[in-house]
């Protein structure tokens, strides 16, 4: 008996967002499987992070179409995907910054509608090793902190998928440690699209790795098979 294959989690198909002459997004088909962590890598300027805004619903795709675990989002603002399980944490900080940590957390929460919010505000801090700094101002918090505020706030909705955008830009290096270690404990309950430059952390952590470049997918692989194409090493890794 042929073993059953899981419906991808996100699928693409001829995805497409031009600004004026740019092509921004240009006809990507990408897949996501269910559980895993997929790094999204490529150029300045190659469409990454206008991808993954079209995926979270903050751009809307001109043409091409978004399913979700095989329902069609395409036309779904950003927070009705929130509801439906995606979770994005931007490349720049978007927490309160007058609100205490703990009040930067809880408003997530809150958006579940649960009734423990002190419990799973906590239990969302400690995850990211912000624990005693609840009554801290967030703008008072390094960029480092921040960016690990930011990542409570969307570990706070319990995603199905969860979107990293440069997650770990303004890390230390015992802090990335403790980053990798954090998203590996999160699949495969969630599945992690990660966009990030330093490739040390990608090609650890990714199960999958789409580069893209000029708006279109350049290759899809293994972490193993895309270091070694010739084409990825010509346009991006400089090998």
């Amino acid at each position: 008996m042929a073993a059953l294959i899981e419906p991808p989690l996100v699928r693409t198909d001829r995805l497409t967002l031009h600004f004026g002459g740019i092509k921004a997004v240009d006809g990507v088909d990408f897949t996501l499987r269910p559980g895993e962590i997929h790094g999204l890598i490529g150029p300045n300027g190659a469409g990454k992070t206008t991808f993954v805004s079209l995926l979270s619903g903050r751009r809307m795709a001109q043409s091409g179409t978004i399913l979700l675990a095989g329902e069609d989002i395409t036309r779904l603002p950003a927070h009705e995907r929130v509801r439906k399980g995606i979770a994005y944490t931007f490349q720049i900080t978007s927490i309160f910054p007058r609100l205490t940590v703990f009040d930067n957390v809880a408003l997530a929460v809150q958006s579940q509608g649960t009734r423990d919010l002190t419990t799973r505000t906590r239990a969302a801090l400690a995850r990211v090793g912000l624990e005693g700094l609840e009554a801290q101002e967030a703008q008072t918090l390094s960029y480092g902190h921040q960016r690990l505020l930011e990542l409570a706030m969307g570990l706070a909705l319990k995603p199905r998928l969860l979107i990293l955008d440069e997650p770990t830009q303004g890390l230390a290096a015992s802090e990335i440690e403790r980053f990798k270690t954090l998203v590996r404990s999160l699949v495969p309950a969630t599945t992690v699209l990660l966009i990030e430059h330093n490739m040390e952390v990608v090609m650890d952590l990714a199960t999958r790795i789409t580069v893209l470049t000029f708006g279109r997918v350049l290759a899809t692989g293994t972490p193993a098979e895309v270091r070694a194409n010739p084409a990825v090493q010509e346009a991006y890794l400089g090998a």
